[in-house]
């Protein structure tokens, strides 16, 4: 476990919020697979027993009562295919065994806001906790102007690091300023889903500038390095 900030924790890709007692997941793509089948390309149905049994060691490392989902829990945007139905209600109904769980709603999870709130499911835009806002990313909302610190998801920022000839891909997590608040954005907790090189610049969220070379970067390998800020890389 590596702080982030102060009662902030990171565990592989997710957040531990100490006093909450509360673990932050996000961008779980639940039905990726199935997805990449209908465009012609095969995957092995693996994500799925990979982030349970990752949860599962997290959730055995620290004193959880809730469980944020910070959007994005399916895939798709415009359907619900076979993989989601299934993988989603089997993920929600293991986390809801023994914990609190609230799902913020993400780009991608439109289709099943109502379907969700039927089966009983706490589905948000956002989740304040005192000076703290999460949110997915995607948008701004009125109340991020009155908090201290926001945590997004959305962007799945992940680095790539050369040693000699070879590069590889890690995700990882930043930190740094929007406006005057303090930011950080988590990587997907999907293992098929590397994440966007935030080296390039490309950014999707409207909480991120161009320039993060001011950013503090924490990279995900098997455990969390502090790599200091991002402009040491770049």
């Amino acid at each position: 476990m590596t702080n982030i900030a102060k009662g902030i924790k990171i565990i592989d890709a997710s957040l531990y919020l100490r006093e909450e007692k509360t673990i932050v997941i996000g961008d779980l793509h639940l039905g990726l697979e199935d997805s990449y089948v209908n465009r012609g390309t095969f995957l092995p149905k693996q994500q799925y027993n990979w982030i349970h049994n990752n949860i599962l060691k997290i959730l055995e490392s620290v004193d959880v009562k809730r469980i944020i989902i910070n959007g994005d829990l399916k895939h798709e945007f415009s359907k619900i295919n076979k993989q989601e139905w299934t993988d989603v209600y089997k993920f929600l109904n293991f986390l809801s065994e023994g914990y609190d769980v609230e799902i913020i709603l993400g780009n991608h999870d439109v289709m099943m806001k109502k379907i969700l709130k039927e089966q009983g499911y706490n589905i948000k835009d956002y989740i304040c906790f005192s000076n703290i806002i999460l949110l997915h990313g995607d948008v701004i909302p009125e109340e991020a102007l009155n908090k201290d610190m926001v945590i997004i998801g959305h962007e799945h920022p992940s680095v790539c690091i050369k040693e000699g000839a070879k590069v590889e891909k890690y995700k990882c997590f930043i930190k740094g300023m929007w406006r005057d608040k303090v930011l950080i954005v988590m990587p997907s907790f999907n293992p098929l889903i590397e994440g966007n090189d935030i080296l390039t610049g490309n950014f999707l969220s409207p909480f991120i500038k161009k320039d993060i070379s001011d950013f503090k970067l924490f990279v995900v390998g098997n455990k969390v390095y502090n790599f200091g800020k991002v402009k040491n890389l770049s």
